[in-house]
């Protein structure tokens, strides 16, 4: 067998934690400030309660709306089949307790990611003064029973 030296305790076989897709987005910030200020309802439309209530903990940051727009973009991109196959309420950008942003799938996202043996999905979100970008990393590859939840 195999092994990978890594910094991570323990050895890990070859093959776990393979990359079965990735995504990354980039929008401005400007024109999330705009859809917010044009379209009353833009928050609801596109994120669930827990990232509204988030959001609204923040003052309504337009940067931490942009962030997690293009994260949601970013997560579809890595499943490899953007919105067409779920809807952006089943893709949350949470964060844990140390405030790192996380994915958590619902619905028809999380099938297709059980589908395609995806067991996590990692996400870094980043911004300036006009951009916001975000990354994930879908991780698995072979058909596993567990996803991000």
């Amino acid at each position: 067998m195999f092994y990978i030296e890594n910094n991570i305790r323990g050895k890990r076989d070859r093959g776990d934690d393979m990359i079965a897709g990735t995504g990354i987005d980039i929008i401005e910030i400007d024109r999330i400030k705009r859809a917010v200020q044009r379209r009353e309802g833009f928050i609801d439309r596109f994120f669930a309660p827990q990232e509204a209530a988030y959001f609204r903990r923040r003052g309504m940051n337009i940067s931490s709306i942009a962030g997690g727009f293009a994260a949601k973009e970013a997560v579809a991109k890595a499943l490899g089949t953007g919105f067409k196959a779920f809807g952006w309420k089943e893709i949350e950008i949470t964060r844990d307790p140390q405030g790192r942003p996380t994915v958590k799938l619902l619905g028809r996202a999380k099938d297709l990611c059980a589908d395609k043996g995806i067991e996590k999905i990692l996400v870094s979100i980043s911004h300036s003064r006009d951009y916001a970008v975000a990354q994930a990393v879908a991780l698995g590859g072979e058909k596993h029973e567990g996803c991000n939840s």
